[in-house]
């Protein structure tokens, strides 16, 4: 296990309940992520954004991408940073 790899796993288990669940979600869809509607729907979480905040303060890597869907909606997608 790198340094990073430990930092990470010791952060985890400081984080809320619902940090742990979008954390573990994240690891298991690491190429996808997950848009603000997947945590409301999948994970039942209504502030994302206050929850990746949550993550990157705990010294977790996130990246974010902008898309637009088919309807012009704008949205972001977040991922495990690589």
């Amino acid at each position: 296990m790198t340094h990073a790899q430990l930092v990470s796993q010791i952060a985890v288990n400081h984080l809320t309940p619902q940090c742990r669940k979008l954390y573990k979600h994240l690891q298991s869809r690491k190429a996808h992520g997950v848009s603000q509607m997947e945590a409301m729907l999948l994970l039942r979480i209504a502030a994302l954004p206050r929850r990746i905040s949550d993550l990157e303060e705990a010294g977790i890597e996130i990246s974010r991408e902008r898309k637009v869907d088919e309807t012009g909606h704008a949205y972001v997608r977040y991922s495990l940073a690589a």
